[in-house]
């Protein structure tokens, strides 16, 4: 329950009500992509969230914020050399290791994109290990379109295609919900793997087409950030059923979590 010592080394904003904290200490703290941070914000409280940065650099912290909330304003408003507490990492991974030799389909929406960029830095960093690599990202509108400015980059290694459903004058992109994206999919359903991340009700949809296209349950994983609070399993703010997804998840295989999202107001 210590939360360690960080300064905030950079600070970018992505949206407008987004930014995204680079993080330092006195030590490299290694981690998985998928995994998440209890981020402590001085005199205000802490919150779960994801880290967003490169598991190959892990001397850098970094963790894509919104600000919804009074820690999530609060850390938003840091600045360069100001400190921060964290603890962890925390969490189940994605599955890049299983992966390996396979097909790897990437889904996200809105904010979920940045759970899932340690992942997508991983695959394009060892590119020769996975077959065909394909990100569909959905967003509200241009403007809520996350990091930008690397999409470019990762087309360079990987199909990326991004749908908003709000266009403004301009947008010569696609227009729809993110399901709309996955008959796009360079993949083979019987040798792929998905990851999944965004609104739930969102993933409720994707999964349901991806099981269509042919995907086993097994081989689509959802990261599931409900409510956690502690981290460690003691608070249950994030039961679901039998698990605690702060220690369980937050990335969890369909073939587990279907029959706990099937209950109502579970």
């Amino acid at each position: 329950m210590q939360p360690r010592p960080f300064v905030v080394r950079a600070r970018r904003r992505e949206l407008a009500d987004t930014v995204t904290l680079e993080l330092t200490g006195d030590a490299p703290l290694p981690f998985s992509p998928g995994q998440f941070n209890m981020l402590y914000a001085f005199g205000v409280g802490e919150i779960a969230i994801s880290i967003s940065g490169d598991p190959a650099q892990p001397e850098v912290l970094r963790h894509t914020v919104r600000a919804v909330g009074r820690v999530s304003e609060a850390l938003c408003g840091l600045r360069r050399g100001e400190g921060v507490g964290v603890r962890g990492p925390y969490g189940t991974p994605w599955p890049v290791a299983e992966a390996e030799g396979l097909d790897v389909l990437v889904v996200a929406g809105g904010l979920g994109l940045a759970p899932l960029r340690p992942a997508i830095l991983h695959l394009i960093r060892h590119r020769q290990r996975y077959g065909h690599l394909v990100m569909c990202y959905g967003a509200r509108t241009p403007a809520d379109v996350l990091y930008q400015r690397e999409l470019a980059r990762w087309q360079r290694a990987m199909q990326v295609e991004v749908t908003v459903d709000s266009p403004v004058s301009g947008w010569q992109g696609s227009v729809g919900v993110v399901t709309a994206l996955l008959p796009r999919a360079a993949v083979d359903p019987a040798r792929a793997v998905a990851m999944v991340c965004g609104p739930e009700i969102m993933m409720r949809f994707v999964t349901r087409d991806l099981l269509r296209m042919g995907l086993p349950p097994e081989r689509i994983y959802l990261s599931m950030e409900r409510n956690m609070k502690c981290a460690i399993g003691l608070c249950g703010h994030c039961q679901l059923g039998p698990a605690f997804l702060c220690k369980d998840g937050p990335v969890l295989p369909w073939s587990r979590l279907a029959p706990l999202l099937s209950v109502r107001e579970l």
